[in-house]
């Protein structure tokens, strides 16, 4: 498994530089780069860092084969969706948000 390979994968797919993600996920440049590389391994706590930037879990970083990662589901699912359809989801969203603060 290619942990540099997919980070960059995923990253290039957010239009994001090594320094972007490093900000966002409070890692070095340097070191984000030298495991984007392979020069250097990753723990399970900074990758998830990484993954957690970016917006995935580390189960979905894992699981997917090949070059290209998954989407994220609920962005894929959401953009099938109508006008109509988003604007439900979103009343829905709101109640379930106004229930859990009671």
């Amino acid at each position: 498994m290619e942990i540099g390979k997919r980070i960059i994968v995923l990253r290039e797919r957010k239009g994001w530089s090594t320094n972007r993600l490093a900000n966002l996920c409070g890692l070095s440049q340097s070191f984000l780069r030298a495991v984007e590389l392979g020069e250097k391994g990753i723990s399970v706590e900074s990758l998830a860092l990484v993954c957690d930037a970016m917006g995935i879990s580390l189960k979905t970083f894992f699981d997917w084969p090949g070059e290209e990662p998954p989407e994220d589901e609920f962005d894929r699912r959401l953009e099938q969706l109508t006008p109509y359809q988003k604007n439900a989801l979103f009343r829905f969203l709101d109640a379930m948000l106004e229930d859990r603060s009671e």
